[in-house]
């Protein structure tokens, strides 16, 4: 889709939950549903919204569809590096099997059914979030230790790679490498650390070219059963990076992004105690989310 097509195809109303498809559903995340369609699956994006582990009650229009179209176009760069769970012909495979529901084609991807791995693959190129957290206790990011004196936001002498389990409930858990290649097996570690290091490096160096820097993301992978490695789920969506303008970038400070963190500072401002339930969001507050989203996705697309 191109960024007209795209804008043209936001709705006015936050899709909340998917139904009436004729498929099982299977799974239901924070804000994507999975159907099982045989020997693949339908992923659909909703427009929900979390922050702090909780689902604002009401959702952010069109977010699914941003979402799902720039990890469509992200995927295609990725392809270069490693292969990806999208279905060969994958936008004529979501058109026909949607043809009788196209309000969901944009936000929907057919992938290959693989083993998600039970990490998530994070990497960091600059100091910020829990990395700059943790830094300022003990001078290093688990087991990566740093040069003293550093300021937030600034850049790390090279991107470094900080794993996390998946929790399926409650908070991920940071884990060094070395326990990372324990739960994973010293191979299949070994091809993971380097795919998201090369994944990280191209997303770095396209959105240099949008005008835009990648502080840190994270990427899902998974194994067929022949133990090959793919790239899953979504990727270098506002939802799972960092994104930071070029344009008026100095460390020492927090940076404007373009992903959650305007809502998350929103629900700090009127002093929720980040219990459910979680507070309805404001009419500003999700404008100025979607328009971050679509900033995001424009940037990008425009190349």
């Amino acid at each position: 889709m191109t960024i007209e097509e795209i804008r043209k195809s936001l709705p006015s109303e936050a899709l909340m939950n998917v139904e009436g498809l004729p498929f099982k559903k299977i799974a239901s995340g924070k804000v994507r549903e999975i159907f099982d369609l045989g020997d693949k699956l339908l992923i659909v994006a909703t427009d929900r919204i979390s922050a702090f582990d909780s689902i604002m009650p009401n959702g952010v229009p069109g977010k699914g569809i941003l979402l799902t179209q720039i990890s469509l176009w992200w995927f295609a760069q990725a392809a270069k590096i490693m292969p990806t769970h999208l279905v060969p012909d994958h936008d004529a495979a979501v058109a026909e099997l949607l043809k009788d529901f196209p309000q969901l084609v944009a936000r929907s991807m057919i992938v290959r059914k693989l083993k998600p791995l039970p990490i998530e693959a994070v990497v960091r190129g600059y100091l910020a979030g829990s990395g700059w957290k943790e830094y300022r206790k003990t001078q290093a990011i688990l087991d990566h230790a740093l040069p003293a004196g550093m300021l937030e936001s600034q850049r790390l002498p090279e991107a470094i790679f900080t794993p996390s389990t998946k929790a399926a409930e409650g908070h991920d858990e940071p884990i060094t490498e070395a326990r990372c290649a324990e739960i994973l097996g010293a191979p299949v570690f070994e091809k993971v650390k380097a795919a998201t290091l090369a994944l990280f490096a191209l997303g770095s160096k396209v959105a240099d070219h949008a005008g835009l820097i990648l502080a840190d993301t994270k990427f899902e992978f998974g194994l067929d059963d022949a133990g090959n490695l793919f790239l899953i789920d979504e990727v270098l969506t506002p939802d799972s990076s960092r994104y930071w303008p070029q344009e008026g970038y100095a460390p020492g400070r927090s940076q404007p992004s373009f992903d959650k963190q305007f809502v998350r500072d929103y629900l700090e401002d009127i002093g929720w105690n980040k219990l459910p339930p979680a507070p309805a969001l404001p009419a500003d507050v999700v404008a100025k989310s979607r328009d971050l989203y679509f900033g995001a996705l424009e940037k990008l697309m425009s190349l």
